[in-house]
């Protein structure tokens, strides 16, 4: 009898056969299905957010978006100050700022059940007022926010294990919103964690194919942007490489150092003023974002994807308006203060951008500049080339672009730091870890232990 208990116990403490591990092992995977089914019907609600802010404004209604735009990006910025604080911005820099706490309280005002609904409910309404906003980023947080509500659940102590969580979650994220497992994978190593830990890689890998199969079972196998086949021949279409890396890259990183620098070089009573009067400056710059969209005829509102669509297929041709109203439209969108996302918009707007450059290459193919300027922005503005050019390929399923996408990406990371030093996503996430940390000094409860704040630097990457 002895024998038989020491070999029970034995066989209970191996992790192939141990209960207590297989019951944590179900749970994160029935958690990492969640996020996949989160992010499909967060995408089907942004959809119809957009779609019922279109009706709204239709035709002679036009004119309905000088009140509807103020209001709503108002309603959310009072909504997110008073009822869901932690759920304001992309929720990229939320992650990544998660990942440097060791207080599990510090991280539930981060990463919490309450976060995330109130993440999708303000993004949703955001979409609904015409803001230049996308719900990639979001749902990085949702997807963080749920594993990390089950990290909770299971009891489990261990930091590395609670920031594995969370890194699978923003994965899960991305793979399960762009449909696009393998970029999920790569997001996770370069901008949320900056490092590939042995302890976390299973965890990442496995959340992004449980999420990556129950989005193809329920969505099917499409691609975000559609299917295309161009390709760009060695030549003189390659010049469109070198153009599209260093114009996207320099655009993106001017975008990246707004969103920096704007908040911070206000004049002093004009900064004071937006400190003191968050609700009125969000209601001003959702009349920006109405007036935009006046002048656009419409095609700045939401996320961009339509256009972006359009464009990649060959199905459009946009003029050079579109970029810098878009471009001007997603800052303003950011500023506000309400949550939403950069990824699509800043896709959109790099896609747009290639269709301009197309034209001064009439012997190469417009869809593949299209693609060309589309990545080489978006890698500006993120800088992290590698999630870049795997996301671009990924979303158009077109393998023959792959070494001039790949090129672009990297001209593009190069370009954005000549007027970027510092990722966009990383000094957003020291610049919320410093807010964080100051508002729980502020209170007299009793100030959390936190993680030291070095986001990697891109001279370090």
């Amino acid at each position: 009898m002895r024998l038989d208990r020491r070999s029970l116990r034995f066989w209970r403490q191996l992790p192939l056969t141990s209960p207590r591990l297989w019951a944590r092992r179900i749970a994160f995977w029935a958690g990492a299905v969640l996020v996949a089914l989160v992010a499909i019907a967060f995408a089907h609600l942004a959809d119809g957010a957009q779609d019922l802010f279109d009706a709204a404004t239709a035709g002679h209604r036009a004119w309905l978006v000088l009140l509807i735009a103020p209001c709503g990006f108002a309603l959310s910025v009072y909504l997110t100050r008073t009822v869901f604080p932690g759920a304001q911005g992309s929720g990229i820099p939320q992650a990544i700022a998660a990942l440097k706490m060791t207080d599990s309280r510090m991280v539930e005002r981060v990463l919490s059940l309450r976060v995330g609904l109130g993440k999708i409910l303000l993004t949703l309404l955001g979409l609904a007022s015409g803001a230049s906003i996308g719900r990639e980023g979001p749902t990085v947080q949702v997807g963080a926010s749920i594993m990390q509500a089950l990290g909770r659940a299971l009891h489990l102590p261990r930091v590395e294990t609670q920031r594995g969580l969370v890194l699978a979650g923003g994965a899960a994220g991305v793979a399960a919103a762009f449909n696009t497992p393998l970029a999920g994978v790569v997001f996770a190593i370069e901008e949320l964690s900056h490092s590939f830990e042995s302890r976390t890689s299973g965890m990442v890998l496995t959340a992004v194919i449980l999420g990556g199969i129950a989005t193809l079972a329920l969505s099917g196998n499409y691609t975000y942007f559609g299917v295309t086949s161009v390709g760009l021949p060695l030549g003189s279409g390659w010049i469109a490489v070198i153009l599209c890396g260093l114009i996207g890259g320099l655009l993106g990183g001017c975008f990246s150092a707004l969103l920096l620098a704007l908040p911070r070089r206000l004049p002093r009573q004009l900064a004071a003023w937006v400190k003191d009067h968050p609700i009125r400056f969000a209601g001003f710059c959702g009349l920006v974002i109405a007036v935009i969209g006046l002048i656009s005829h419409g095609v700045t509102y939401g996320t961009g994807y339509a256009q972006a669509r359009a464009l990649v297929e060959g199905n459009a041709r946009l003029p050079v308006t579109f970029f810098i109203l878009k471009f001007l439209a997603t800052v303003f969108s950011y500023l506000s203060g309400i949550p939403g996302g950069i990824f699509a918009p800043s896709l959109s707007v790099g896609a747009s951008l290639g269709s301009w450059l197309a034209q001064f290459f009439p012997h190469s193919p417009a869809r593949a500049i299209v693609l060309l300027g589309m990545v080489g922005y978006f890698a500006g503005v993120v800088q992290a080339p590698i999630t870049a050019f795997v996301i671009v390929l990924e979303m158009t399923a077109n393998q023959q672009m792959t070494i001039p996408i790949m090129a672009t990406a990297w001209l593009g990371y190069a370009a954005s730091r000549l007027v970027c030093r510092r990722p966009l996503y990383g000094s957003l996430a020291r610049r919320f870890l410093k807010e964080t940390v100051a508002s729980a000094r502020s209170h007299p409860a009793a100030v959390p232990e936190i993680a030291t704040i070095s986001v990697t630097r891109p001279q370090e990457r």
